[in-house]
């Protein structure tokens, strides 16, 4: 089987690797169909510091059952599946409850399980992770489906409310995929004014798409004072953090209004001023979502036609050229790329 792996900073080869098995009765084998390249990749890529280190690479993927353990019940052999990009018993207290991510058994994929950017993946916990998709592999669907293992449930998470009512206005710091499919989000809950701050127009234009009101290209203090005077001198209702360095997280909290809420999703690197927080009545959401509570509920807008996160994939290459598509995702030649066998 081959299968991407991450020889060091700047470097990954296409491997003959040992094809996956059934180790555990709980235990699946999904022969891939796409996978994806995800920011979080990128530093592993690069030698930054983060969950990603290698060798095994990816976490997104969508793919046909191969084989099923004999404790198995809610998939068969044959059946397209998406898989969250962290797997999980589904059995837990913690499961049970809706935070899979934090399972005490689970894990992410490419880190505590084979790498999704590969021919075939054993998915530990099978009933507990995959979610069946009732359609083929040929679909034109697949695309928007990937997007659910990751980043748009991510952006749905984001936005998440959590039983307080929608806010009327909302930022997001960060055009990258996540910032996108967040923006998708908030369009969905009827947030009435969203603004996008990024850099690079032509994600600033799905960013559009999607449903952002205004677009912020400056940088720094400069981005900052643009929304704080769009908005009377209030700031957004909540803002949504999609980046994950120093300087985001600044402008996450100086751009949010007092009482207002600031969603961490892009993979803290950097430290949140907790005295501001607490100064200004700010409410801090962070953490890896748990993509198997929202999958099921998003796959089916997906299969309705009344959600299509696609637009964030904007390359697709081959597994074979899989090196290429980091470099593009790091040269901001690309948003996000998809890799197909």
């Amino acid at each position: 089987m081959r299968a991407a792996v991450l020889r060091g900073p700047g470097r990954v080869t296409v491997d003959q690797v040992p094809d996956p098995k059934i180790e555990q009765p709980t235990d699946a084998v999904v022969r891939v169909v796409a996978s994806g390249i995800c920011g979080t990749d990128l530093r592993g890529y690069l030698g930054r510091p983060g969950p990603v280190r290698g060798p095994r690479c990816g976490h997104e993927f969508i793919g046909v059952v191969a084989n099923v353990g004999s404790s198995v019940r809610s998939i068969r052999p044959g059946e397209l599946v998406v898989a969250p990009f962290m797997f999980s018993d589904g059995e837990c207290h913690r499961c049970v409850h809706g935070a899979q991510s934090s399972c005490a058994r689970g894990g992410m994929f490419g880190v505590a399980a084979g790498g999704a950017q590969a021919e075939g993946v054993r998915v530990p916990f099978a009933d507990g992770t995959l979610v069946p998709v009732p359609f083929d592999e040929y679909d034109e669907r697949i695309p928007a489906v990937l997007t659910l293992a990751d980043v748009m449930a991510t952006g749905q998470h984001a936005v998440h409310t959590g039983g307080r009512p929608a806010p009327e206005t909302m930022a997001v710091v960060g055009d990258g995929q996540v910032g996108l499919c967040a923006v998708l989000a908030a369009s969905r809950l009827g947030i009435e004014r969203i603004f996008l701050l990024g850099h690079h127009e032509d994600r600033l234009r799905i960013g559009q798409k999607f449903g952002a009101t205004d677009l912020v290209s400056l940088r720094g203090a400069e981005s900052r004072a643009q929304v704080i005077d769009a908005t009377g001198g209030a700031g957004a209702g909540l803002v949504v953090e999609a980046v994950g360095e120093q300087d985001a997280l600044d402008t996450a909290l100086a751009i949010c209004v007092d009482g207002g809420v600031v969603s961490v999703v892009g993979g803290p690197h950097g430290i949140l001023d907790s005295t501001a927080c607490s100064l200004r009545n700010i409410t801090v959401r962070s953490g890896p979502v748990p993509v198997r509570a929202y999958l099921p509920a998003l796959l089916g807008e997906v299969i309705a036609g009344k959600l299509d996160p696609s637009a964030v994939f904007d390359r697709t290459l081959k597994l074979a050229d899989v090196g290429h598509g980091y470099q593009a995702m790091v040269d901001r030649n690309a948003t996000k790329v998809l890799i197909t066998l």
